[in-house]
């Protein structure tokens, strides 16, 4: 009779695995194997969690061709307030993200449709939004009013740009005020939320959507649960501000797995623009 062969370390030896082959997922614990995540859109077979992906991957995913026409590429923040630090943290999100800020836009297509089509990354300063970020969004805006082009916004963030103070919080009332008459043009706007998306994007922009599609697990809201419990001194319900939460409260219209993202959008954009 044959044996595999037994392979027993040392006692004093650590078996070291390839860093990056495998990934914990943050709702369910699972450990996963990287390369099948990938192939599974970075959602964890167990628990249905998306994971963070970039924009490049979402302009990927989304759009035809993966092609995005985008627009004012070269925009980069500035340092308003002198703040500390603030230079040089730019500059590493810039080299680690391979972008200018968090936020692309310009035109593209979504089965044959013509869209305006916006997408923050996370991976800039945690997609934080800053002046540079709700001016992309306020010119998405303006430019899906003059085209009259349905306006697609892919939104994640963890809320405004402390180091931009209130140039930042500006941006809430810009963004806003640009969407009120966009409404007044009857161009609709499709708002699609991911983890996270959250304080001042939310609080603006991101919850003003015709249509606001979130992606299962999300973190959605103003500010964390845990925050929330402390300031209020009571334990909130289960799910509490995750998208399935906000489905079932009326904050969202549809829970849309990040496989059935572009189809649904196609749909939506046949009947919004009378494509038959």
């Amino acid at each position: 009779m044959w044996f595999k062969k037994k392979i027993q370390a040392k006692p004093d030896e650590k078996l070291v695995l390839p860093e990056g082959i495998w990934i914990k997922c943050e709702s369910c614990g699972e450990i996963l194997y990287r390369s099948e995540l990938e192939k599974n859109l970075w959602i964890c077979p167990k628990c249905n969690f998306h994971f963070q992906i970039t924009s490049h991957d979402y302009i990927a995913l989304l759009l035809d061709d993966g092609l995005l026409e985008e627009l004012d590429p070269d925009i980069e923040p500035a340092d308003p307030l002198d703040f500390p630090e603030y230079k040089r943290k730019l500059k590493t999100a810039q080299q680690n993200s391979k972008l200018k800020e968090g936020l692309l836009y310009g035109n593209a297509k979504i089965g044959g449709i013509a869209v305006v089509f916006a997408t923050m990354d996370f991976a800039f300063m945690g997609g934080s939004m800053g002046s540079v970020v709700g001016e992309k969004v306020a010119r998405a805006i303006r430019f899906a009013r003059k085209d009259k082009k349905p306006l697609i916004i892919l939104s994640t963030s963890g809320g405004a740009r402390m180091q931009e103070g209130i140039f930042s919080l500006m941006q809430l009332s810009k963004t806003s005020a640009e969407l009120a008459l966009l409404a007044k043009e009857n161009v609709p706007y499709i708002s699609i939320l991911t983890h996270p998306t959250m304080a001042g994007v939310m609080a603006s922009y991101s919850s003003l959507g015709d249509i606001i599609i979130a992606e299962p697990g999300a973190l959605i809201g103003f500010t964390g649960p845990r925050v929330i419990e402390q300031t209020i001194g009571e334990k909130l319900p289960p799910g509490f501000q995750r998208s399935e939460f906000m489905l079932e409260h009326g904050m969202i219209d549809l829970l849309v797995s990040r496989k059935d993202l572009r189809n649904t959008l196609i749909k939506i954009l046949k009947i919004i623009c009378k494509v038959t």
